[in-house]
């Protein structure tokens, strides 16, 4: 009776499953679909096979702008986010500071705090400084939206490496500055490239924040937004679309592509002669 009844549950629990796949990628899938239809009207039947739509993204300079615009703040947002994530959250595990603590805490208080909030926030901020809205003004808005992912990606991977490592280093004469830039750095370099990348993705994606701050350089996001208002301008949308999917889908990163530079003997003790090695390289 009770092998009935688990079985009976696996079964609706693999169609709770297949009905949530559907209700997510459905949708995603009918992007690339329709974005060859010969008709410029999302709907069923299909009216024909187009590439008409594909080529008016070459040669729009309003799409070239926003997408420039977009990977420039994207790489300067990332990179800031992520250097601030690492400095706070070493400084909150080793530093051995209230204020250090402080810091980090209010550093992952913007996750929780709703965009409409943080983009009028930041638009109020950047007129009393003087800057306006400004692609500089967005570059500051979203390290402030992206600093909570780094800053917990990056503690955790601090927390992870044996404190131990981080003694012997000191042992061996290693300054605090060196320690942290020749073993903890290189030991923690995966997630910093992780930190780096969901930074980079939160940026080219955020939405709200540039609602606010965006002025006259819009970026990806906000273009397409405003090309939604036209129903003409909807299948190239849709065209857009696809391509940022398959650019998605072709960088995704592959199982085991970050490995942890940390190594171990048989017994699953870390090897003390490679940080040796690097602090007397």
């Amino acid at each position: 009776m009770s092998a009935a009844r688990r079985d009976d549950g696996r079964g609706w629990l693999g169609v709770y499953v297949l009905a949530y796949l559907v209700f997510l990628y459905l949708p995603v899938l009918l992007i690339p679909l329709f974005s060859f239809n010969n008709s410029i009207q999302a709907a069923f039947p299909l009216q024909g096979f187009t590439l008409e739509w594909y080529a008016t993204l070459y040669g729009n300079p309003a799409l070239s702008g926003a997408l420039l615009n977009s990977l420039v703040i994207g790489v300067v947002a990332a990179a800031g986010a992520t250097l601030c994530g690492i400095t706070v959250s070493y400084m909150d595990l080793y530093g051995r500071s209230p204020l250090a603590a402080t810091i980090s805490a209010i550093s992952r208080l913007p996750i929780l705090i709703p965009g409409v909030i943080v983009g009028i926030s930041l638009l109020i901020l950047v007129n009393l400084i003087g800057l306006g809205p400004s692609r500089i003004a967005i570059v500051l808005g979203h390290i402030l939206v992206a600093l909570p992912t780094t800053v917990v990606i990056m503690r955790s991977r601090f927390a992870a490496i044996p404190k131990t490592i981080r003694e012997a280093a000191l042992d061996l004469g290693a300054s605090d500055w060196t320690t942290f830039r020749r073993v903890m750095l290189p030991l923690s370099l995966p997630a910093i490239v992780s930190a780096f990348m969901l930074a980079f993705l939160i940026s080219f994606d955020e939405f709200i924040v540039v609602f606010f701050l965006a002025g006259t350089e819009p970026t990806l996001p906000l273009y397409i937004w405003s090309q939604l208002r036209f129903p003409r301008s909807l299948p190239t949308v849709m065209a857009l679309g696809t391509a940022i999917l398959a650019v998605s889908a072709e960088h995704s990163p592959s199982d085991g592509a970050h490995q942890s530079s940390l190594t171990h003997n048989k017994r699953g003790e870390p090897k003390w002669h490679s940080t040796r090695n690097q602090l007397l390289g």
